[in-house]
């Protein structure tokens, strides 16, 4: 299991998901305020942060993608099984962006925001990447695996 090159991918898509889940996003400016942005939702950079608009949608999503990364390791022996939850995390690691965007638009259409984005954002691009290369070796593996029970 952890021979593979794709169990490591996997395994650092699950550690970036999971620094995703504390590390800030975005820092918005509101007049004289600052606030940090993160995946629990727009809080205040103040001495006690305070949440100022949750987002525990984007908490959740997430999580969910670092479960599935992580469940997608164990699963080596169903490699067809594999291929398709990578390609559904792959959907979800989208589905973030379109859900950062959302809430970004959001507040910025209640106020006046000034965005600074973070590197932590970069992270599920990264793990795009790596879930592209997992997918390209788990289907290498199921492609020798068949080759090799043509020849028995």
């Amino acid at each position: 299991m952890l021979q593979r090159i794709q169990t490591i991918y996997l395994l650092i898509i699950v550690a970036l998901s999971v620094a995703m889940l504390f590390l800030p996003l975005a820092v918005l400016q509101i007049g004289e305020e600052l606030l940090s942005f993160d995946a629990t939702g727009l809080s205040t950079m103040a001495v006690q942060p305070e949440l100022v608009y949750p987002t525990w949608g984007l908490f959740a999503l997430t999580a969910v993608i670092a479960l599935l990364a992580l469940l997608t390791i164990f699963l080596f022996k169903k490699r067809i099984l594999q291929i398709r939850l990578c390609v559904f995390n792959a959907i979800l690691m989208l589905g973030f962006y379109g859900m950062f965007v959302f809430f970004v638009w959001t507040i910025k259409g209640e106020m006046d925001i000034t965005l600074s984005v973070k590197f932590a954002l970069s992270f599920p691009l990264i793990s795009l990447i790596l879930d592209y290369l997992a997918i390209r070796n788990i289907g290498a593996d199921e492609a020798l695996v068949r080759s090799l029970n043509r020849l028995r």
